[in-house]
């Protein structure tokens, strides 16, 4: 009786314990949370309805609906999807309703340029998935929420219109529709489809959005258990939602930044053209124990010849997309000292810490930085994008242990280690509107165990449902304007993953090879083949372009034997060489310089994930030629071009596939590691 008199009364205190933890609460996480982010959705209201009745659209055979979209030629010279993602999303979000995660961040340019009309059709979705699925959705702003800090005219001149032409869509105050000041117009250009000009593509500022979107993390709910800015002036242990309601209004959430940095208590006097912009920074726990730190990274630069007196023009500011972290430091320091502040309460307060935002905290080239610039030239590439080491370690030193960020369409992931013990991961979330299209699952286990997941998003239905409208439009530029047309095979596609892989090819050619790639090592690309590069990487010597030409167009005749000689040694070798890595020579020849410009931007992009998508035998093919060219690294672009070039090229893409994790990986941050969970196999070795 004694001991079963013991064992209830065990029982009753253990019961009292776990009342205790759950009602009166032990602020610390005791279990795994899961959250999902998603990044760069660009999301376009492909059915968007234009209140105003401005715009029909076109009528779809296989809804009954009329699409609002943009052309294909626009998508394939677009470094982002415009019209398939919006299919993309709801497949996004049906996988995360399939894995029962309950918890999503949108890490920036959840819309395409912040026009209210694809505003309202964002938010019937996510509503849709908080309805059905309990989904709570927390948001930051990217450069393609607001385009400016303020509202901003402007629209786009390849919406694709009536008979497979483009369709010019603006709003008041853009130079395409001057005179206009109603509700809406139409105006006749006296060529093509006349130009509609409506309010509904108006590009929203800070404030709007925030208004539109304030139920996704950007204003208090009175389901949150905390929720904060910068500039709230309560604090953890005296929140109330109606404090943080009184706070909320983004008039009251706005810093001083002026041309040359920082304003308020950081201005100097020589500063100039300052300006007070608003900042929808948060800090949110929606359950117990965890929070999220919503960081706006947009930093909108005033320009030299900003009229001060005038703030609501967005001609006084420029652009956010090059900005990032770089200028948060120099021109918004105070949100940056709010941060080191969070993370200081959210060790106080024992929570868990989960920080993101649009832009990444550090690099994301795997510090291929300077190979990249000596082929592609000074701010080519996403060059200006690229946070300086510097930056970087001024964001540790916050206390941040990690980041999740997307800006780039980029899979990849960045870590930094300090001496003074600082340890940064910066976790790049692949988009939905470029390849490889995908999104992040985290699990924290506990304060110090992070899980990171890439779920790649391929089979998409509906992701073909414009098809018809795009063969439309292709049949009108092959009459019409054939130098503008695009590969007619995209539309072969099977589903959305292979439609993605298009989109990056026809990028390629379209614009990355005539715009980014400098005009020399195009030509030779259009000249060479795999087993041209292997024999190259061979040579005892050097052969100029000229002659390389000769060789590759038979044209031998006055070529200098000891020039033919040594190509001819190199082929053998070559040969032999193939031969030892279990190779076949002739298979080199499958691939030419253009297949080598896409699986560049494939590794670039995807990491990881483009190994998936590359065949085994030619990633050795790669590491093949990246060994042979390993240590002739010509400092010397005219005197040894093909070597300058391809040494470079190939040691970029070996590092792109073997650096940090980047699918699916575990960060401990009691030790500082990072244990790849992937096992692929399939790298450049």
């Amino acid at each position: 009786m004694v001991v079963k008199r013991k064992i209830k009364l065990a029982l009753f205190i253990i019961l009292l314990l776990i009342i205790h933890i759950n009602v009166f609460g032990d602020e610390k996480m005791t279990e795994e949370f899961k959250i999902a982010f998603i990044s760069d959705a660009h999301f376009h209201d492909v059915y968007a309805d234009f209140e105003d009745g401005s715009f029909e659209g076109l009528k779809n055979s296989k809804t009954g609906k009329n699409a609002k979209i943009r052309t294909m030629e626009a998508e394939l010279t677009s470094t982002r999807l415009f019209n398939e993602n919006y299919y993309a999303l709801t497949a996004a979000l049906d996988k995360v309703a399939e894995q029962r995660i309950k918890y999503v961040g949108l890490a920036g340019d959840f819309s395409d340029d912040g026009q209210i009309v694809h505003i309202r059709g964002l938010k019937k979705i996510l509503d849709s998935y908080t309805e059905k699925y309990d989904m709570q959705f927390f948001a930051v702003m990217g450069n393609h929420d607001p385009v400016k800090p303020v509202d901003n005219p402007n629209g786009k001149s390849d919406f694709l219109g009536k008979g497979g032409m483009e369709q010019r869509i603006f709003s008041k105050g853009a130079k395409e529709c001057v005179n206009y000041s109603g509700d809406k117009a139409l105006i006749d250009t006296g060529s093509g489809n006349p130009t509609v000009c409506t309010q509904e593509i108006l590009e929203l500022g800070y404030e709007k959005i925030a208004g539109e979107m304030g139920k996704y993390g950007f204003m208090p709910q009175k389901d949150y258990i905390y929720w904060a800015t910068p500039y709230s002036t309560y604090e953890y242990k005296d929140y109330t939602y109606d404090k943080a309601l009184s706070e909320s209004p983004m008039a009251k959430r706005k810093y001083e930044e002026c041309l040359e940095g920082t304003g308020g208590k950081y201005k100097k006097g020589s500063y100039t053209n300052c300006f007070m912009v608003e900042d929808p920074t948060y800090v949110v726990e929606p359950v117990k124990g965890i929070w999220l730190l919503a960081i706006d990274a947009n930093v909108y630069l005033p320009v030299k010849d900003a009229d001060t007196k005038n703030p609501s023009n967005p001609a006084n500011f420029e652009g956010s997309g090059n900005a990032g972290y770089n200028k948060m430091i120099t021109h918004k320091a105070a949100t940056v000292e709010w941060i080191a502040e969070v993370v200081k309460n959210a060790e106080k307060e024992g929570k868990t810490l989960i920080t993101f935002s649009h832009f990444p905290m550090i690099d994301f080239y795997d510090r291929n930085a300077k190979d990249l610039e000596e082929i592609f030239g000074k701010n080519k590439l996403d060059l200006r994008r690229l946070p300086t080491e510097e930056t970087a370690e001024k964001m540790a030193q916050t206390g941040v242990r990690f980041n999740v960020a997307g800006h780039l369409h980029f899979n990849d992931t960045g870590v930094r280690k300090y001496e003074n013990g600082d340890f940064l991961v910066n976790i790049q979330v692949p988009s939905l509107a470029a390849y490889v299209p995908g999104y992040k699952v985290l699990t924290m286990k506990g304060q110090n165990i992070l899980e990171v997941e890439t779920v790649e998003i391929k089979d998409v239905p509906g992701f073909d449902e414009l098809f018809e409208h795009y063969r439309e439009e292709h049949k009108y530029l092959s009459e019409n304007k054939p130098e503008k047309n695009w590969d007619i095979r995209v539309l072969d596609s099977k589903n959305y993953g292979e439609f993605a892989d298009w989109h990056l090819v026809e990028l390629t050619r379209k614009r990355f090879l005539p715009q980014q790639w400098p005009e020399d090592l195009r030509k030779i690309l259009d000249t060479v083949n795999g087993k041209d590069i292997l024999v190259y990487s061979e040579l005892g010597g050097v052969i100029s372009m000229e002659d390389m030409n000769k060789i590759k167009s038979g044209n031998t005749a006055d070529l200098d034997k000891s020039v033919l000689k040594l190509w001819k040694d190199a082929e053998k070798k070559a040969q032999s060489t193939a031969k030892k890595n279990g190779l076949n020579i002739k298979n080199f020849e499958k691939w030419k310089g253009f297949d080598l410009a896409v699986d560049f931007y494939r590794f670039m992009n995807a990491d990881e994930l483009a190994l998936k998508k590359v065949s085994r035998e030619r990633v050795k093919e790669y590491s093949l030629i990246y060994h042979n060219f390993k240590g002739k690294n010509s400092t010397d672009v005219s005197n040894d071009t093909y070597n300058y070039y391809f040494s470079r090229l190939f040691r970029t893409m070996y590092n792109f596939t073997n650096d940090t994790p980047s699918d699916k990986f575990i960060v401990d941050f009691n030790k500082k590691e990072i244990t790849d969970l992937s096992k692929n196999t399939n790298r450049m070795k």
